[in-house]
């Protein structure tokens, strides 16, 4: 785990309630260096602060999205929904605000690391077909949850980790209608810190990768007053 929090006493607790949940913790106080120390150990969860020194955290987390999915949950006392949504924007995959509840962090970096393990879109346990097609296809839309990946047109397509999840779990049944609430659990569980409105974005997002023609989406397709659905015949490539 890599924790980026700039007061000294909040790194330390989430660094003790972390390794006391069996993790190892590394805690830089700075973006630049939370960057860094990315770079240096992998980590497989960054808990990233958003207002820092010498780098911002959400400049951070546009540097660390430009290289890795890695699980990035943010920290910060700005509360208000456009604050919530730019860090969304820019690829973060869980964010909560202070002052915040010790066990209630802790249930959310438990949460990020159970999805960040699983396979998208696919069936849990043993119920699910062994000698299934592991790819969801969709049109020219490939997902495979195996290997995180996502291809329109055979050209590969970069997504976020909360996008590729919610990518996953339209294409697992291209067609049918998902409400925000329904895509929300796929991305976030349920979490008081997370909006409906959150799906609004990951969806402008994925149709600027998607969509020849983004504000005339043939993919990913809004059912007005209900949510979204993928249009599993809607063939194209990925845009630039």
């Amino acid at each position: 785990m890599l924790v980026a929090e700039d007061d000294v006493n909040q790194a330390d607790l989430i660094r003790r309630y972390l390794e006391h949940e069996g993790h190892r913790v590394c805690v830089v106080h700075d973006g630049r260096a939370a960057v860094a120390a990315h770079h240096r150990d992998r980590p497989d969860l960054v808990v990233l602060d958003v207002m820092m020194p010498v780098m911002s955290g959400l400049d951070a987390c546009r540097a660390l999205r430009a290289e890795s999915d890695v699980a990035v949950l943010m920290l910060t006392a700005r509360s208000t929904e456009e604050d919530l949504l730019t860090g969304l924007d820019l690829g973060a995959d869980d964010y909560v605000t202070k002052p915040y509840s010790p066990r209630e962090l802790m249930a959310r970096v438990r949460t990020l690391l159970r999805r960040a393990r699983r396979p998208a879109g696919g069936a849990e346990g043993a119920g699910a077909a062994e000698d299934a097609d592991p790819v969801l296809r969709a049109g020219a839309l490939a997902v495979d949850p195996a290997r995180r990946t996502v291809h329109l047109g055979g050209e590969p397509v970069a997504c976020t980790r909360a996008e590729f999840q919610l990518l996953a779990a339209l294409a697992a049944q291209p067609g049918r209608v998902f409400t925000r609430a329904q895509l929300l659990e796929h991305i976030h569980g349920i979490s008081r810190f997370i909006t409906e409105r959150t799906i609004d974005v990951h969806v402008k997002n994925l149709r600027r990768k998607l969509e020849p023609n983004p504000r005339k989406p043939a993919l990913l397709v809004t059912v007005y007053g209900v949510g979204y659905k993928l249009n599993g015949s809607a063939d194209g490539t990925a845009s630039a």
